[in-house]
C-alpha cells in the first residue's frame, strides 16, 4: 500500500509570484490616479495572471513619509482600491483582488536617504515609497 501512495501525482502547491510595481510608474505625490505607465505595468499583471490558475491578487499600497498617518493610510487604500478598479476592469473577478494600506510604514528608501523638509528634490528622492506592491498567488 505504501508504495501506490508514493506514485499518485503530486498535488501543485500554489506558488507566490510577488510582483513588487514601482508607484513612480503609477501614481503621482499625493495622488491615487493611475499615471498611463502605471496602467501599462499594471496590464503586465493581468497578462500573468492569465497565465496561471489564479487564485488571489493581494495589492498593498503605501505613501511616502510626508503627511500624517491618518492621511497615509487612506491614501495607501486608496491607491491600493485604485490598482483593484484598474484590474477588474481588465477582466480580473474583483472577489479576487484583496486590497490593504501600510501608509508610510513600510518604505523602500533607506532610514536618512532623503532627508530635509518637503522639497521637489526630497519628494523625487521618496518617488519608490510612493507604490502598491502586487502579489499574484496560483498555480501554473
Amino acid at each position: 500500500p505504501k508504495m501506490a501512495a508514493a506514485a499518485a501525482a503530486p498535488t501543485p502547491k500554489p506558488s507566490g509570484d510577488k510582483i513588487t510595481v514601482a508607484a513612480d510608474a503609477l501614481f503621482d505625490f499625493d495622488k491615487a490616479t493611475l499615471r498611463p505607465l502605471g496602467k501599462a505595468k499594471l496590464d503586465e499583471i493581468v497578462a500573468m495572471s492569465k497565465q496561471i490558475k489564479l487564485e488571489v491578487i493581494i495589492a498593498v499600497g503605501h505613501t511616502d513619509r510626508f503627511g500624517s498617518d491618518a492621511y497615509n493610510q487612506k491614501l495607501s487604500e486608496r491607491r491600493a482600491a485604485s490598482v483593484k478598479a484598474y484590474l477588474v476592469s481588465k477582466g480580473v473577478e474583483a472577489n479576487r483582488v484583496y486590497t490593504e494600506g501600510k501608509g508610510e510604514k513600510n518604505p523602500v528608501t533607506q532610514p536618512g536617504q532623503c532627508p530635509g523638509p518637503k522639497s521637489k528634490k526630497v519628494i523625487e528622492c521618496l518617488q519608490p515609497d510612493r507604490r502598491v506592491d502586487i502579489e499574484l498567488i496560483g498555480t501554473k
